[in-house]
């Protein structure tokens, strides 16, 4: 019994315990603490300025609250979360950033600048348990789950690095390491706190939400009815090659997705992005391009086709540039709205994942 105390200790002492984050909260959250806490509930309104327009660094900046205030919110949240490890900058503007949580793990959070804006790629998870045989983001499986407040920062963290130059972020994808819908809760608090108006108040239609297929939460996203943008990672144009692709398939096969898809369709009114990366040699084919046309037939969607960055921890290679033409013309040819993604950091580690996977072996490796 005594070894068994003994042994729980020492789990409870060798995992540090997640202080919650400040940027984690709702205004109307932020209420409710204050009230339990004998101070004003207006001070949030107050709270929330100080974090999402003036930016600030710390709880002492916020100085038209009281010290009692600021002492009490220093003791109850963390207020940074994040601790940037390595910055690295491409030519074409991407920005990618390696940030130490709390208990030492790492994270990344990519700045891609369009011509339309800045558009920050977020994680929701330490790693992904999804086991995708192209990605580096499943190298060293699942370590945990971001708290809200850790996604959130993400955001807060690029946006303070485009102040200096007067920018400011338009555009939001849930697109990096871990799969959303495997963190749910957290993700749907990230997105009410970045999309309020008194949080970064990033309009819903500025905001992309991605899943590699877990059927459930497509159709638990769908009931929410919310105006934000909806994108699957497909990557095959049937069960068989998807599910080497993606192990996720073989829980939650290709015809049973595609319903759920028709589901949230019909449900919103809204239109679904298909990501498809092209891998060369398999599954490139024109022949391919053809199965995937008659698959999204009749669904109100957009294909979205990206060349992959190559993974040295992986095998794939990059579809030829000719070969990437030949399949987009075949789904036009169908009538399927189709399109060629733009690269992004190509001369630095931007594929998902690769950067964590360079700098942090001992994350990565079993």
């Amino acid at each position: 019994m005594d070894q068994e105390i003994n042994k729980t200790a020492k789990v409870k002492k060798d995992k540090p315990q997640l202080r919650e984050s400040i940027y984690s909260l709702l205004p109307d959250q932020l209420q409710e603490w204050l009230k339990e806490h004998n101070e004003k509930p207006f001070r949030a309104a107050q709270i929330f300025d100080w974090l999402y327009n003036k930016r600030v660094t710390s709880f002492d900046e916020m100085s038209n609250l009281s010290k009692g205030l600021r002492d009490k919110l220093q003791q109850e949240f963390a207020f940074s979360t994040l601790n940037t490890l390595v910055k690295q900058e491409s030519k074409d503007g991407t920005i990618k950033f390696l940030f130490q949580l709390q208990d030492g793990f790492s994270i990344e959070t990519v700045l891609m600048a369009h011509d339309y804006g800045n558009s920050v790629c977020v994680t929701t998870q330490v790693g992904c348990r999804i086991g995708c045989t192209f990605c580096a983001s499943t190298l060293g499986g699942l370590k945990r789950h971001l708290l809200p407040g850790e996604i959130v920062e993400q955001v807060v963290k690029v946006q303070q690095a485009l102040d200096e130059k007067d920018q400011r972020v338009s555009s939001v994808v849930i697109m990096g390491i871990g799969e959303p819908f495997d963190n749910y809760d957290s993700m749907m608090q990230f997105l009410k706190v970045i999309n309020h108006e008194k949080g970064l108040n990033i309009g819903a239609r500025h905001i992309t939400v991605s899943t590699s297929g877990i059927i459930p939460k497509i159709y638990k996203f769908a009931d929410e009815q919310l105006q934000i943008n909806f994108a699957l990672s497909l990557h095959a144009p049937n069960q068989e090659l998807r599910q080497q692709l993606m192990p996720i398939a073989k829980a939650y096969k290709l015809p049973e997705l595609i319903e759920a898809v028709k589901y949230y369709t019909e449900k919103t009114g809204r239109r679904i992005s298909f990501e498809y990366g092209l891998f060369g040699g398999v599954n490139d084919s024109v022949a391919h391009a053809e199965e995937l046309a008659q698959l999204v037939k009749g669904i109100k969607c957009h294909v979205n086709l990206i060349p992959v960055n190559y993974v040295p921890e992986r095998d794939y290679v990059r579809t030829p540039r000719n070969k990437i033409f030949d399949f987009e013309r075949t789904l036009k040819k169908h009538g399927v709205n189709a399109t060629i993604r733009r690269e992004h950091g190509s001369d630095i580690d931007a594929a998902c994942g690769q950067l964590r996977a360079k700098e942090r072996k001992e994350e990565t490796t079993h």
